[in-house]
């Protein structure tokens, strides 16, 4: 109750204390509230802190929650066995009536389990336009107590208000506490309706003997002498009277046929069976189970009146807890259904006919689905005692089950145990009470992945082969939180024809994978090729070290050390073919060290020799001194050895001689970076001509951005120029041919691959060109039979989806073709409405085309068909967390296939 309640119930009302009653003022409120002291208020009187108060009718039809349905949310300052006390409570009243409780999803009227300074108060009946609490103060925690405050959030006041209460019972008035007289006061007619109800002392909604005495021993309300001449007990708080279960199944019109099942198992059948059933019979089921469990309904025997489409005797079977619940079917006849499973812990079950059924309530089953979540029963709760969970996970042939678990809390370890792999957990005698069990296959017999207890959380776990086993065990003392699990698909990326895009090698890993590469290479800047590696530690006596790409120019951001050692006596002579780095001038000349050890990082020739100047004398000889060496441009003189070299704008011929032209040919596979025009920032040369090729992920397009342009300038750019094409060779349609100094926009493809040529005739030369490339996402995709790939962000394998994406894909097949999607991985960040990180789909070309749904966490379906021949995909990202994102195949079918054989 918020402070404006709490104002509202002190004035609003009429005391007559002489006769006794409590006249409330008429107001447009649809809730009156019910304030009441906390439990040592009814057992023992002399504790004053708190008072206690009914005010409210159950005769007004506003206050009865519609379809009997009561949204609830439970404040965080609750600890676990309290829940499970609220829990067990409203299941209490579950049971024996119509009423349902339900988790708050978008409800706008709910109730709110907490704590006000009223100590205990509720509501009497729904209050409407919001959240109403329901307090649940200190010592109030108990089982009866909780079901007593239910009740007046179902619509009851205290019995002993009942306007016709004194002829049952004696109000005390000299042994009331002072204050608390109006707790004693009777409601008026208009305000209360018992349904015909007697008199019921037994109820739990009535207040004891001694409830806020001046004295333990004194009496505030004397239940008068039934015939046999005994006063009836009065103030239970252990269950709901056979009075009170009555008049709510009278207040929320609960059928007469039907009822409402909590236990784990059973057999029902429809009234009279199997001798037939009455005409105009209308029963409803209600099956609820532990949150995270199932229920499987199996039809042993059916025989109702056969109609179209069983529209008039029949039995419905509902996914939920009521009539609007997703439709699992509706049965006539005399053919027996296939058994029901729920995909939550309720079904509702409607009879205008007779079945006899089984309903079991289970925990565990056989998945067979790509992705999902495992939770032990009760889950974020403490699990439930003496519980035996078996789930057999299957997903599709020719992937690994992956498993990884977000939390995970058992019963506290008395042991410390290492597990193999290296996994350490807390645990008790093996984990002999409580525990998780993870096999590698289908059944219990298969090798044993794991045994997991206490409060650590299990590392990662891949299964062999497509199907994974798990077993969940509680015994009957002490409970925990227990686990929540992911399991999904695990495909071996590395098994794809593309090698997972890796140059050299591709290394799977749990959900993802990354590239490696053979001895001697390491990964460049774009985590899928190789470049030859630098630096290492060399003890042979000689040899030849090249910096990294040698001939060809080094990568940027490289840092190599190379540690030459000697044996003792023995010194080290380094001599520089070619040295050619920014900014440096070094001279070809022998480097002698005197010692056993040498550091260094160039390319460079060694050989060793003893320390006497002669041995080194002699090993080296002057090759180039004859004839050039035989060299076309340069010789120059080694240790040991010579080389020839080219200037500049030739390199080596195959010969090791000879000179030819350089080439200015460029393949360019990474995500982003940078392109220049030779020679630049300097002059690039005449007669020049350079190509560069670049391509990027499947379903995104590159972006080029000039960060400078100077080039010989013409109307047309016949002279020096770089012109750009849209797609793989300079056959593909040109994006623009530039020059002069104005810097273009920026330019992006209409798909995967850029090609870029510069040219420069044999008169002017400039500086030329310096540009930004990068990946796009989004664009138009032409579908078409073959299939084809989209991935959500261009490092998909490497790293998560970045954060701010804003990506839009338009895929198009041609005229009397549709689209087909087939989601090969899924993986976006989860939340209840994907308000998040999303996937969009639209049945069209653009945005205005009706949505086929949003997805995120497990995804879509696996296969998605669009009605016409274009299909919008949307992708969305925040700036906070990041998943793996996904990939999708698309291609073309035609549109008069069938759906059925479409999806063969």
């Amino acid at each position: 109750l918020d402070e404006e309640d709490m104002r509202m119930f002190k004035v609003d009302r009429i005391v007559n204390l002489a006769e006794r009653t409590v006249t409330v003022l008429n107001h447009t409120d649809a809730g009156k509230c019910a304030c009441l002291s906390s439990l040592s208020n009814e057992t023992n009187t002399n504790n004053t802190a708190s008072h206690r108060r009914k005010r409210a009718a159950t005769s007004r039809p506003e206050r009865v929650w519609p379809e009997g349905v009561i949204p609830y949310v439970i404040s965080g300052n609750f600890s676990g066995s309290q829940r499970a006390i609220f829990r067990q409570a409203m299941r209490h009243w579950e049971k024996h009536t119509c009423v349902t409780f339900i988790e708050r999803t978008t409800e706008e009227s709910y109730i709110v389990f907490t704590y006000r300074p009223c100590g205990c108060c509720s509501y009497v009946g729904r209050r409407g336009g919001g959240p109403q609490a329901i307090s649940i103060g200190k010592n109030c925690d108990k089982f009866g107590i909780v079901v007593h405050e239910l009740g007046h959030v179902i619509g009851f006041w205290h019995e002993h208000t009942r306007p016709d209460r004194d002829d049952h019972v004696s109000i005390i008035r000299d042994n009331i506490q002072p204050g608390q007289e109006y707790n004693f006061l009777k409601m008026e007619p208009g305000e209360v309706d018992s349904l015909g109800e007697v008199y019921d002392f037994d109820s739990i909604m009535h207040y004891a003997r001694n409830t806020f005495s001046r004295g333990i021993f004194l009496d505030t309300i004397l239940p008068r002498y039934d015939v046999n001449g005994v006063r009836p007990p009065i103030g239970q708080r252990t269950r709901l009277s056979k009075g009170d279960i009555a008049q709510a199944r009278k207040l929320y019109k609960c059928p007469k046929c039907g009822d409402s099942l909590q236990e784990s198992s059973g057999n029902f059948s429809s009234p009279g069976f199997p001798n037939g059933y009455s005409a105009y019979m209308h029963c409803i089921w209600r099956i609820s189970v532990t949150p995270g469990e199932k229920i499987i309904l199996n039809f042993t025997s059916m025989d109702l009146y056969r109609s179209h489409l069983c529209w008039y005797d029949h039995v419905e079977i509902r996914d939920g807890y009521w009539r609007k619940a997703p439709l699992k079917g509706r049965f006539c006849g005399d053919k027996l259904p296939e058994p029901i499973v729920s995909t939550d812990s309720r079904l509702w079950i409607e009879f205008r006919s007779s079945s006899n059924w089984v309903g079991k309530a289970i925990c565990g089953g056989e998945v067979k689905k790509d992705n999902g979540q495992i939770q032990s029963p009760n889950y974020p709760d403490d699990y439930r005692p003496n519980k035996v969970c078996v789930w057999k996970i299957t997903v599709a042939q020719g992937y690994h089950v992956g498993l990884t678990f977000q939390s995970f809390e058992s019963r506290a370890a008395d042991n410390l145990i290492i597990n193999n792999e290296n996994i350490l957990f807390l645990r008790h005698d093996n984990c002999a009470y409580d525990y998780l069990e993870v096999r590698d296959g289908n059944s219990e017999s298969s090798p044993l992945l794991g045994r997991f207890c206490g409060y650590d959380k299990p590392d990662d776990i891949k299964s062999s082969s497509n199907q994974i086993w798990m077993k969940f065990v509680s015994d009957g003392s002490v409970n925990k939180a227990g686990f929540a699990a992911n399991f999904f698909k695990e495909m071996d990326e590395c098994s794809r024809p593309d090698n997972g895009r890796c140059e050299q090698r591709c290394v799977n890993t749990l959900g993802s994978y990354k590239c490696a590469c053979d001895p001697g290479y390491e990964l460049a800047a774009d985590k899928r090729s190789c470049e030859a590696a630098c630096g290492g530690f060399i003890t042979k006596l000689n040899g030849s070290i090249t910096s990294p790409g040698w001939p060809k120019e080094y990568p940027p951001n490289k840092n190599c050390i190379w540690q030459l050692v000697a044996p003792t006596q023995y010194r080290i002579t380094l001599l520089f073919d070619v040295f050619e780095t920014e900014g440096n001038d070094v001279s070809t000349r022998f480097l002698p060290q005197r010692g056993v050890g040498l550091s260094g990082s160039f390319q460079l020739d060694w050989c060793e020799s003893p320390q006497a100047y002669s041995s080194f004398a002699w090993c080296n000889k002057d090759e180039c001194s004859k004839e050039n060496g035989g060299c076309q441009h340069e010789c120059v003189n080694t240790f040991g050895s010579y080389s020839c070299q080219c200037r500049s704008g030739f390199i080596l011929h195959e010969n090791k001689h000879d000179c030819k032209e350089a080439g200015c040919d460029h393949v360019v596979n990474s995500v982003s970076g940078t392109i220049t025009s030779p020679n630049w920032p300097d002059k690039y040369p005449s007669k020049k001509a350079c190509t560069w090729a670049l391509s990027t992920t499947p379903g995104h397009r590159i972006k080029i951005a000039f960060n400078e342009i100077d080039m010989e300038p013409h109307l047309e750019c016949t002279y020096d120029h770089i012109e750009i094409y849209d797609g793989r060779d300079g056959k593909a349609p040109s994006l623009g041919r530039y020059c002069g100094t104005k810097k273009p926009q920026p330019i992006i493809s209409s798909g995967n691959k850029m090609f870029i040529r510069f040219f420069s005739d044999n008169s002017v030369q400039k500086k030329g060109f310096e540009a930004s490339h990068a990946a796009e996402c989004g664009g138009r995709l032409k579908a078409e039979v073959k299939t084809k790939d989209l991935y959500s962000h261009a490092q998909f394998g490497d790293n998560n989806y970045p954060g701010a994406s804003d990506c839009q894909w338009v895929i198009t097949a041609e005229k009397g073709y549709g689209v087909e999607l087939i989601f090969q991985t899924f993986e976006i960040e989860e939340e209840a409405d994907c308000g998040y990180d999303y996937m969009e789909l639209f049945d069209g070309a653009d945005t205005k085309s009706p949505r086929l749904g949003r997805y995120c966490g497990s995804g879509p379906p696996e296969e998605i068909y669009s009605a016409g021949d274009s299909i919008v995909i949307k992708f969305r990202s925040d700036d906070t967390i990041n998943k793996k994102g996904f990939h999708v195949r698309y291609t073309s079918t035609k549109f008069q296939d069938t759906l059925h054989s479409r999806k063969k």
